[in-house]
């Protein structure tokens, strides 16, 4: 037998049990078909030689924004790295906006003031920019800072005119002055004016996003979020990725789940609610498909606007808040789950995990189906009685380990001491049977799913503490989170996670083996080849 490709002299860690280690593989027409002794006879139309290095599963990320990680590589960064205090942001702002047309929105991203020595203000940004409008994201993209222009072209001519917005957040001073720290459901008000950013430029930030997370061994990726309020860019954010692909410049593999804003009533008897045509999860290919429909029930831990059940540590008589009354968001549940859709919910405090286990139960008992695998994304303050609902459910958590390594000293000082063996579990959902996605809810944090894995084998925060070392994963267990874990959540097990004959030709070339390295130098093992489809796409062998 002729083959496409033959990939030998590697040391293929292929997480199928039927044949865990291999020496060889073959690939024709973009899957494995073949592996050491099974290729005896076959030649191919290209042969490589790995030279004995280590080989993987493609990496899955099960909650990455790549179309936000490219656009944020072009806007101004003024991450900790490159901003490490208030002087040096507003330096980097102000020469940003010196490029820019004298009325074009200064636009920056990932700012941290947790790591700051004082956070950005309205005024501080006006005199950054020179009368520029300005919209400064947090690093957690559910909040930011806004100037007096900006405020301006919202339509308020005086800042302290800013309203207030339900399931929202508008920081005020003593005077009843906004500060320009703008949070959760009002950054509406700045996305309505900024939204849709022109096609092209979001074709060119997914070109970008798919770049970079080839570069980090990233083969498939599931993207939360388009088309919506809070998440993507605008109407016709498919069409931009089937553009993308088209022209060469999509190749990881993606799922998109769809705002829960874009569905809408059909007109059927039934009460269909979906995308028009009845277009509902699992629509596409291997290349490009339709995932889960994505939902937020509250915020962030960063920002305190995750809701819990008890006050933040270092914010009296504050739990956060809710995105939408309870009821609007069982009822939106129920409806997508009946109408055959996977539902993926935004929650990360324990009282919005509690909300929306209650609403996954009640649409299953409504409507009973065969393995719907909803998901909570996040799942950031989960108690051992949550575990087991979502155990009992069929629910799939989706914890970002990463989350801990950069921002774990904040989450410390919101929740608390008492509540640190809380945040972000994930030992306890393997313990409980639950199938463990990894993710990284890039570029909120770093994407790297290698940096992934160190995080989800070593649970380090800033500073170097070790966080609550019983969920802690093996090496063996984190790649599954980020190979077969994460295909598991999307439906897609059958098809990706392994190196398994069938399965798609995705893998990875390392410079060090992951299951043999010391687990605290995890994260110093370099991407050397990304191979999609049994086609080298980053890197070279």
């Amino acid at each position: 037998m002729r083959l496409d490709a033959i990939y030998q002299n590697g040391r293929f860690t292929t997480l199928d049990p039927e044949r865990p280690a291999a020496r060889a593989a073959g690939v024709l027409s973009g899957r494995f078909v073949g592996f050491d002794e099974e290729l005896e006879g076959c030649t191919a139309d290209v042969t490589y030689d790995l030279g004995g290095a280590p080989v993987v599963p493609g990496f899955h990320d099960a909650h990455y924004h790549l179309s936000h990680l490219g656009a944020d590589l072009l806007k101004c960064d003024v991450s900790p790295s490159a901003a490490p205090d208030l002087a040096s942001l507003y330096a980097r702002i102000a020469s940003h906006a010196d490029g820019l047309a004298p009325d074009e929105w200064v636009l920056a991203t990932g700012y941290d003031d947790s790591k700051l020595d004082d956070p950005p203000t309205r005024e501080g940004l006006d005199a950054a920019t020179n009368g520029r409008p300005v919209w400064l994201v947090h690093a957690s993209h559910h909040s930011g800072v806004v100037n007096t222009e900006a405020i301006r072209r919202m339509g308020y001519a005086d800042p302290s005119d800013l309203p207030d917005v339900d399931a929202g957040f508008v920081e005020r001073r003593a005077d009843g002055s906004p500060t320009g720290f703008i949070a959760e459901r009002a950054t509406e008000l700045v996305n309505a004016l900024i939204r849709p950013r022109p096609v092209e430029e979001y074709i060119r930030a997914i070109a970008l996003g798919n770049d970079a997370s080839l570069a980090n061994g990233l083969t498939s990726v599931t993207e939360p979020g388009i088309s919506g309020k809070l998440a993507g860019n605008g109407p016709t954010d498919l069409d931009a990725f089937i553009t993308a692909r088209e022209r060469g410049l999509l190749t990881v593999r993606m799922t998109l789940m769809p705002e829960i804003s874009t569905l809408h009533d059909l007109g059927t008897a039934n009460g269909h609610r979906g995308l028009d045509l009845g277009l509902r999860t699992g629509l596409g290919d291997d290349h490009l498909r339709i995932g889960a429909v994505k939902l937020f029930s509250d915020g962030a831990l960063t920002a305190r606007t995750a809701a819990m059940n008890e006050d933040y540590a270092d914010r009296t008589l504050w739990r956060g808040f809710l995105q939408d009354d309870p009821a609007v968001l069982k009822e939106q549940i129920v409806a997508a789950h009946r109408n055959g859709w996977q539902v993926a919910t935004h929650a990360i405090g324990d009282a919005a995990i509690d909300v929306v286990l209650d609403a996954y139960e009640s649409a299953q008992r409504a409507f009973p189906r065969r393995d719907p695998r909803h998901r909570i994304e996040h799942c950031g303050v989960a108690t051992d009685a949550h575990i087991q609902r979502l155990a009992a459910a069929g629910v799939i958590a989706v914890p970002q380990a990463r989350f801990l390594s950069e921002l774990g000293d904040e989450y410390l000082r919101a929740v608390g001491e008492q509540r640190a063996d809380l945040l972000y579990r994930q030992r306890s959902f393997l313990d409980a049977g639950i199938e463990l996605p990894g993710s990284s809810d890039c570029p909120v944090v770093d994407g790297s799913p290698i940096r992934g894995i160190h995080a989800l084998v070593n649970r380090e925060i800033p500073g170097g503490r070790q966080l609550n070392l019983a969920e802690r994963l093996t090496p063996a267990q984190a790649l599954r989170a980020f190979t077969y874990g994460a295909a598991y959540a999307d439906h897609q097990e059958h098809r990706k996670g392994s190196i398994s004959r069938g399965k798609l030709a995705d893998f990875v070339v390392l410079s060090d083996d992951l299951m043999s390295v010391d687990p605290g130098r995890i994260e110093d093992v370099e991407v050397q080849a990304t191979i999609v489809g049994g086609i080298i796409k980053h890197g070279g062998i």
